[in-house]
């Protein structure tokens, strides 16, 4: 009886959490290293990811909203007023377009959510450390790149054995 699936020598929830993580490295660098076996699996999983960017990319409305924002000075501070002994923001309303998710690409979304872990990119400064949306990466980037292609999104180059345990080396890179 055959697996449908590698086990890589870890329990389920080991084995879950070491595939999100790389699948997660590999949208956001583009390209990992990784021995083969474990490539192998991840890349099964995220050709799936593109696959459901790729479908509904354009799935999607412009609308134009109303937004409550901050009213800024020239410095870039918010401007804050003296209304009964409290300081308080003073808002300004403005139109903004954004992108609504019809519901077949809002399902996918959280298809994608479910498998991806949240990332963090750290600039030089503890300020700068921001959020990353790789579910925008992957709908706005990927998805429009890899529109022509059917399948085929990774690529696997054998770059030799390991030092330690010999296990043989891979990239795994999107193509």
């Amino acid at each position: 009886m055959a697996t449908r699936y590698r086990k890589l020598s870890r329990t389920s929830s080991q084995r879950k959490a070491l595939l999100r993580n790389q699948v997660t490295q590999l949208i956001w660098h583009g390209r990992i290293v990784t021995t083969e076996a474990k490539a192998k699996e991840v890349a099964k999983i995220a050709e799936g990811l593109i696959a459901l960017a790729v479908k509904e990319k354009d799935n999607f409305e412009e609308v134009t909203v109303q937004a409550k924002v901050p009213k800024k000075d020239a410095e870039g501070h918010r401007v804050k007023t003296v209304k009964d002994g409290k300081k308080v923001t003073e808002y300004v309303t403005e139109e903004k377009k954004i992108k609504k998710d019809n519901p077949s690409r809002l399902h996918a979304r959280r298809q994608i959510m479910k498998v991806l872990y949240d990332v963090t990119d750290k600039g030089d400064k503890k300020s700068e450390t921001k959020k990353v949306d790789l579910v925008a990466k992957l709908f706005d980037e990927y998805g429009p790149k890899y529109a022509g292609r059917n399948g085929g999104y990774t690529r696997i180059i054998k770059i030799g054995q390991r030092k330690g345990d010999g296990a043989l080396e891979v990239v795994l890179e999107l193509v």
